[in-house]
C-alpha cells in the first residue's frame, strides 16, 4: 500500500487508487482470505477516507479576462451615476416538472417519496427558466418556459420585464444596461441573441440597450447567479416541483434580508430552435462595438447609430 497511497498534510486524510477489491485479492495471494467490505472497514480503521472527484480546477482564462471585469465596473458606475437600469440576466437550470427528488433537504416528519428515476417521459413537462435581476431595486422575476432555452426566449423575457416592471420603475429612462454570460441563448457570438434585442426591445420601445458578457468560465460572478437563482435554490430545496404552479409559488416566496422580492411568469409560448440570423440582417442592426474588448462590448440603439456614439 505504501505507493499507492496520498494524503493531505493538513488534515491527515489518506486515500489509496486501489480498490478494495485489487487490494482483496492482492491478500488472498499472501494466503490471507476476506472480503471486500472487510477490506473497506480495515481501510477506514488505518484512516483511509472516500474521496469524490471536486471541480476545482479553473480552465484556461483568457488574458483579457481582468480588462474586461473592469471595463464592466466602469460601465456599472456609469449607468449607477445616471439612475439608469442595470439587469444581470441568464437561464437557470431545466427542472422536470413532476414528482422528482431535488436536491437539499427539508424539515418535516418524514421523507417526501418521489420516482426512483428521473425519466422525463414520466414528468408533466420540462421548465426552463429565464431570470431577470434589477441590481440596483433588488428585484427579480423568472420566466419560467415550457419550450427550449433561445436567443428569442431570453429576449422575450427581457421584453416582458420591460413591460411590466422596467418602464414602471424607470419612467425616464431610454438605456439599459444588460449583463450577461458569453455563452448559451445570450452569448457574446450569438447573432440571434442581438437581432432580438434589435428587432423585439430596442426599435419596438424606442430604448438603447448596452450588453457586457463576462468571459469565459466567469459565469459566477454575474450578479444574478449569487443573488437570485441561489436563493430560488434554497426556496425549493428538498421538495419536489410537482406542478409548474408549485414552482412559480416557491420562485415568488423567495426573499432576503437584503429585501430581494422576486416575481415569476409561466411562458406557455413555443420558442423553436435552429434561429438563423443571416450576414445581411446582422448588416442591418444599429449596432455600436465599443472601443474596449468589442466582443464581449457593444451598445444597440433603436435607430441608425449617430456620431455621439463613437464615444464606446
Amino acid at each position: 500500500m505504501a505507493h499507492d497511497t496520498a494524503g493531505d498534510p493538513i488534515t491527515g486524510l489518506k486515500w489509496t487508487r486501489k480498490t478494495t477489491e485489487k487490494i482483496r485479492r492482492a491478500l488472498r495471494r499472501t494466503g490471507i482470505a476476506i472480503s471486500r467490505n472487510t477490506v473497506a472497514r480495515l481501510l477506514k480503521g488505518l484512516g483511509y477516507s472516500l474521496r469524490v472527484n471536486h471541480k476545482k480546477i479553473a480552465g484556461k482564462a483568457s488574458p483579457w479576462r481582468d480588462q474586461q471585469f473592469r471595463q464592466i465596473t466602469k460601465t456599472r458606475r456609469s449607468f449607477r451615476r445616471n439612475g439608469l437600469p442595470i439587469l444581470s440576466v441568464d437561464a437557470k437550470k431545466k427542472e422536470i416538472i413532476g414528482q422528482f427528488k431535488n436536491p437539499g433537504v427539508a424539515w418535516q416528519k418524514t421523507p417526501i417519496l418521489v420516482n426512483d428515476h428521473d425519466f422525463r417521459s414520466d414528468g408533466i413537462g420540462m421548465a426552463v427558466p429565464y431570470g431577470v435581476l434589477d441590481i440596483e431595486a433588488n428585484r427579480g422575476k423568472i420566466f419560467v418556459g415550457t419550450s427550449h432555452d433561445t436567443p428569442a426566449f431570453a429576449v422575450h423575457a427581457l421584453a416582458q420585464w420591460w413591460k411590466g416592471e422596467g418602464r414602471r420603475r424607470y419612467p425616464d429612462a431610454a438605456h439599459l444596461l444588460v449583463l450577461a454570460d458569453s455563452g448559451g441563448s445570450n452569448g457574446a457570438r450569438t447573432r440571434a441573441w442581438k437581432h432580438e434585442i434589435q428587432t423585439r426591445l430596442c426599435s419596438p420601445f424606442a430604448l438603447a440597450v448596452t450588453v457586457c458578457h463576462y468571459p469565459p468560465g466567469a459565469s459566477k460572478w454575474n450578479p444574478i447567479e449569487h443573488r437570485l437563482f441561489s436563493e430560488v435554490s434554497k426556496s425549493w430545496a428538498g421538495q419536489p416541483l410537482v406542478s409548474y404552479e408549485t414552482m412559480l409559488n416557491y420562485i415568488r416566496t423567495t426573499t432576503t434580508h437584503a429585501g430581494l422580492v422576486v416575481g415569476a411568469t409561466l411562458v406557455h409560448r413555443h420558442f423553436p430552435t435552429g434561429q438563423k440570423v443571416t450576414a445581411g440582417q446582422m448588416k442591418r442592426l444599429h449596432l455600436v462595438s465599443h472601443r474596449t474588448l468589442p466582443v464581449w462590448n457593444h451598445t444597440i440603439l433603436p435607430a441608425p447609430p449617430a456620431e455621439m456614439w463613437s464615444c464606446f
